[in-house]
């Protein structure tokens, strides 16, 4: 656990949501596809800063700060920290803490996918990973049901139709109330909406990446089947793991992910990139806005999209990202690079 600051010492032990967290609600949230379901145009993302490794108190400053300005969204996965597994812990913590009360204004998901144990059945789509994953991923974050279940990742091994099934069993069975899948391709995405549909649990949501650096579910034609068939859309990493701020448009920082060299390579920063991202940077600094806003006011601007997740180092960075909700509409062209 890494050292906390006095600030982080301070935080009042006692929460109780701000009583305004919902003023901003005609423009923070958006319709699911065609469901009953608004998510917050922003949503909170649990991949980074909320492991065993991170300090517990930022998490939860963090945390308290989202419900505050009306993110009821939470998203998670079941090999979220890390280790494995502790960014769920860290929420269970938080929901008896602080949020318990709160239960049922939060839309909390999770995923299974990846590997999580040793042996055959610890990764994956298996009707016997996925119901034993769930299961495992209700006890840390000390819950009864999830309101999203995702496929995490398209298993080419697994039939199609056992995990299928076993994300209608589930919801069945009231351990989650909807279902989602992440990163499929388009053909499976095709499937999966026909068989979730004909067995009476539509699919709600497809998470993909789409920002100013991907756009491959734009150019494959996966957002565009999803707002035709009323699916929601949800895209993790619309700020590309920090390379859409400005924390890169000088080179890496020392202190920088980046310079961690774990999930943001430093070959990745070509001449090339940074070229580009500094021409972003002056159309974003035209509109009156951060690079950072920009991308993110990009991503929501495009049809389909109904919210972006976004990962916070600390309530300030979160509420900054929240800026992006009120961004003025995209009238140019944003170039690719290249």
């Amino acid at each position: 656990m890494e050292t906390q600051t006095t600030k982080e010492k301070e935080l009042p032990n006692h929460y109780t949501a701000s009583d305004n967290r919902y003023d901003d609600s005609a423009d923070l949230y958006r319709r699911c596809g065609r469901s009953g379901v608004l998510l917050p145009k922003v949503s909170l993302g649990f991949w980074h800063n909320f492991g065993g490794v991170d300090s517990y108190d930022r998490a939860r400053a963090i945390a308290r700060c989202a419900l505050d300005n009306g993110i009821t969204h939470f998203d998670l996965a079941n090999n979220y920290g890390p280790p494995y597994g502790s960014a769920e812990q860290t929420l269970g913590k938080l929901m008896d803490d602080d949020f318990r009360p709160y239960r049922d204004e939060l839309f909390i998901a999770t995923k299974a996918g990846y590997d999580m144990w040793p042996g055959p059945y610890g990764n994956w789509g298996s009707r016997k990973y996925l119901f034993a994953s769930l299961e495992q991923s209700l006890k840390r974050m000390r819950l009864n049901y999830v309101d999203l279940f995702y496929s995490h990742r398209y298993d080419p091994n697994t039939p199609l139709e056992e995990t299928l099934q076993a994300l209608v069993d589930i919801v069945r069975q009231g351990k989650a109330l909807y279902i989602g899948i992440s990163r499929w391709p388009l053909e499976a995405l095709r499937v999966a909406h026909d068989y979730l549909k004909a067995h009476d649990v539509p699919m709600l949501i497809y998470q993909g990446r789409i920002n100013l650096l991907d756009r491959e579910p734009i150019n494959e034609g996966i957002l565009d089947y999803c707002q035709r068939q009323g699916i929601g859309f949800i895209s993790f990493s619309p700020l590309a793991q920090g390379l859409l701020t400005d924390r890169y448009l000088h080179g890496v920082p020392d202190d920088s992910r980046m310079a961690r060299n774990h999930f943001l390579k430093k070959e990745r920063l070509t001449p090339e990139l940074l070229n580009y991202l500094q021409r972003l940077n002056a159309t974003a600094t035209e509109r009156g806005e951060s690079l950072a806003e920009m991308a993110l006011s990009w991503v929501l601007h495009q049809q389909g999209i109904t919210s972006v997740l976004v990962g916070a180092s600390s309530p300030e960075q979160l509420q900054k990202n929240l800026r992006s909700v009120h961004a003025q509409p995209f009238d140019e062209n944003i170039e690719t690079i290249g």
